[in-house]
């Protein structure tokens, strides 16, 4: 050990190189819970494809930790991992290609939804990278996490702004110094409490800091119904996102933002968009309860 430590500070020093170091899996667990302490779950899953209506859920991990907060990390506790075979009974070839989950290791095993309720109620968040991923299948799966507050490591944190060129969890691990080998749901949430737990570059305070800070907010989604079609340029450019009105919601453009700038949106809309002042663009509100579902 003293050996490769001489060795990687002396690639440290060197402006040619830069060191990784594997992430470590834990061995140990939190015993002593600070009396300040809350409670989060961090969690990961995998699926057979990115259709609600027809795809499932064959993995699920969920990490329990504590934290404070101004977003210190105290610690975890054991993480619960449950795989499951799907109805169909096959998991197509280019998911096991990604996850490495093949059909022989979920066959006969089911996802034990009491246990990961009773693991997940007590907490005051649920943070998945890309939560609006996870959180549709999981509320479809199991109600209760319709109740939670979520929070999502990929987009409450501003990662262009602190020097990162991807948010994607394999790259933001290479960028802050450590790899990962594999896809599994249980590493991946290893991955995200570690980047969680580290101070930003750029801005000061952790990375859950900045997370907890962006779930608190109150959002509005603000639609533009009936928008002329040749201003489509226009709203695009202004990052709004086409909803083709399938999934029951409007068929229409919409773009979310903070609370606080949705007078100046509806005002631009009604004069740049609809160019008529008694305009009255709708717009729904949502916080942490409601962010990332497909309630909203």
């Amino acid at each position: 050990m003293d050996e490769i430590e001489a060795a990687k500070s002396l690639l440290d020093q060197h402006k040619d190189y830069r060191v990784l170091e594997r992430l470590d899996m834990p061995s140990s667990f939190i015993e002593q819970i600070p009396s300040n302490a809350k409670r989060g779950i961090y969690l990961d899953i995998e699926t057979t494809g990115l259709n609600i209506e027809v795809d499932e859920i064959i993995e699920i991990a969920a990490v329990p930790f504590y934290f404070s907060s101004t977003g210190a990390l105290y610690g975890i506790q054991r993480p619960l991992c449950m795989l499951q075979e799907p109805s169909s009974g096959e998991i197509p070839a280019e998911i096991t290609k990604i996850t490495g989950i093949r059909n022989e290791d979920v066959q006969g095993h089911a996802i034990d939804w009491p246990v990961v309720r009773e693991t997940v109620s007590g907490a005051a968040i649920v943070i998945a990278h890309n939560a609006a991923f996870d959180r549709p299948f999981l509320e479809k799966a199991e109600p209760m996490f319709s109740t939670k507050a979520w929070g999502c490591s990929l987009n409450d944190i501003d990662w262009g702004h602190e020097g990162f060129e991807s948010a994607k969890l394999e790259y933001l691990a290479l960028k802050s110094g450590f790899f990962y080998e594999g896809h599994r749901a249980d590493v991946d949430c290893y991955a995200g409490l570690k980047l969680l737990g580290m101070e930003l570059p750029q801005s000061s305070g952790t990375a859950l800091l900045h997370l907890l800070n962006n779930a608190r907010r109150t959002s509005c989604r603000i639609w533009a119904e009936h928008a002329p079609f040749d201003f489509k340029d226009h709203l695009k450019g202004r990052g709004y996102r086409w909803n083709d009105g399938s999934d029951g919601r409007p068929r229409a453009w919409y773009r979310d933002l903070d609370e606080n700038r949705s007078s100046e949106e509806l005002n631009w809309l009604r004069r740049e968009i609809y160019q008529n002042e008694d305009a009255d663009p709708s717009c729904t509100r949502f916080n942490a309860f409601d962010r990332y579902s497909q309630r909203v």
